[in-house]
């Protein structure tokens, strides 16, 4: 499956955008108040920010980020690490599609919702499996809501899954057109199809309606990307690419109106497994910033290589693309994603967030120095000999309720789910967004009250109180003698 989400046009970025928690992202229908004021000038884009999955190992299947300066060069965010699990569904995301909103002051991530990696097979899969996609939602593209899942196929008679989601800004309608295959019976044949709903929230969509069917035989189509191209280059102003057997390229003026066939890429030696050559699936658009240049990326599935770029400067005809040699695609090998073009504000939030050489920290008990702080079953305790290891690994980030002078301490292996305290008892819990989660989830690290070489740990929301461990089990207490003193000491190890 391939993700599909054409980079917006700049015409559907902002340069300025609402820091507000993803917890206060409006109910159903409270996008469509109004007429969409789109920017009136906006801030160029100065990089690439590509959402994936990396494949069929045990947290392959869940939201992972890359970042490109050029376009071609990638690299992998947070350490190569998850930067989101679903906890809906079969607790699996593959093929995210990464969607702003006209004004830019809104983002959403929407993905199939399918973990092979618990066991489940394909035929089950494309059968009977989910029918719904995953939403994460964010103000600035940093802070996500937590999931939701919308049954978008539910409706389809014999839907057997909803695979591949992509979603694409309609100003012909003023709304979102969510597009994706699904496998079921239609006229006596069982293939995959292009369906599509529409929405202003990702939360209530109209009845599934059938957006694209080849018409020969058993041949179904899946991994349909469009993108759009606002100056007309090449004579249309959206282009798609999908997996139909080929690489099949199209082009129409209207998301919902008629497309035009320009052919597919055979004359490469690229096909989606018609006439061999090189298989391909999954292909992702990319228009690279300040020039009428695009890449078309396609997964090298069958071999395994990952994504190979093609690019154009006239999408017009699909005899003007060319293989690229000058790309890498860093650490990770990247499975069917989407690809946003950042402005320099959403750049610098975004590599703030999650850099690349985030340094991973164990927490290691003063008075105990073989015990770690670690979480078992969401629980926060001090151990020796962790295993998994990674449940006593923290990244220690900016403070969520306060960046300046604050720390707060993130799951490796739990992306998204941070040590707080909660009735003075010490939890992992998911981020939710909220200003009291940020507040309990944040801490002064000062001189270690027990050994200035050390490090302590104060509260946010509770200045009087410290991180410390009582039999084990770690608190949040005000500090009174030697022993909470020698409690509440750590030391952040490499």
């Amino acid at each position: 499956m391939s993700r599909v989400l054409g980079r917006m046009s700049a015409l559907l970025a902002a340069a300025c955008l609402l820091l507000l928690p993803a917890a206060q992202a409006p109910h159903a229908g409270a996008a469509a108040a109004g007429p969409r004021a789109e920017a009136a000038a906006l801030d160029p884009f100065t990089g690439y920010l590509m959402a994936h999955f990396t494949g069929e190992s045990a947290n392959g299947e869940q939201i992972y980020l890359a970042h490109s300066s050029d376009g071609l060069t990638w690299r992998d965010l947070n350490n190569g690490g998850p930067v989101l699990l679903s906890t809906l569904g079969t607790r699996g995301v593959r093929d995210p599609a990464l969607v702003r909103s006209p004004a830019g002051d809104r983002y959403w991530i929407v993905a199939t919702d399918l973990r092979i990696a618990s066991g489940t097979s394909w035929n089950d899969a494309a059968n009977r499996g989910s029918t719904s996609l995953v939403v994460w939602e964010s103000r600035d593209l940093v802070n996500w809501s937590t999931p939701w899942l919308i049954n978008v196929a539910g409706a389809i008679p014999g839907a057997g899954n909803a695979w591949a989601p992509e979603a694409i800004y309609n100003q012909a309608t003023g709304d979102y057109v969510i597009y994706w295959a699904t496998n079921s019976p239609r006229n006596g044949v069982t293939k995959h199809r292009i369906w599509y709903v529409r929405t202003t929230d990702f939360r209530s969509f109209t009845a599934p309606q059938l957006y694209i069917e080849r018409p020969t035989g058993g041949q179904g189509i899946i991994d349909t990307q469009i993108i759009e191209v606002p100056n007309s280059v090449g004579g249309y102003r959206y282009y798609r690419a999908s997996a139909d057997g080929h690489i099949a390229i199209e082009a129409s003026n209207s998301i919902l109106g008629t497309w035009t066939s320009l052919g597919n890429l055979s004359h490469l030696g690229i096909s989606n497994g018609t006439g061999g050559g090189n298989v391909v699936e999954g292909p992702m658009w990319m228009q690279f910033n300040g020039r009428n240049e695009w890449a078309l990326y396609l997964d090298q599935y069958a071999t395994g290589r990952g994504y190979l770029p093609i690019t154009s400067t006239n999408l017009g005809s699909v005899t003007n693309f060319r293989t690229r040699s000058d790309y890498h695609m860093g650490a990770s090998r990247k499975r069917h994603g989407s690809i946003l073009n950042l402005t320099a504000a959403e750049q610098s939030r975004v590599l703030a967030r999650w850099p690349s050489n985030a340094p991973v920290h164990r927490i290691q008990a003063y008075t105990h120095q073989d015990r770690y702080v670690r979480h078992a079953n969401y629980d926060v305790r001090i151990d020796a000999n962790v295993n998994p290891a990674q449940d006593a690994q923290f990244r220690v980030v900016p403070g969520l309720a306060n960046n300046s002078g604050y720390v707060s301490f993130e799951s490796v292996n739990y992306p998204g789910y941070y040590l707080r305290h909660y009735g003075f008892d010490f939890v992992l819990a998911a981020n939710d967004g909220s200003s009291v989660f940020a507040a309990d989830a944040t801490f002064r690290q000062v001189a270690g009250l027990g050994n200035g070489g050390w490090s302590s740990f104060q509260s946010y929301n509770y200045p009087d109180r410290y991180i410390r461990h009582y039999d084990y089990q770690l608190r949040l207490d005000p500090i009174t003698d030697t022993q909470g003193r020698n409690d509440a000491t750590f030391r952040l190890m490499s």
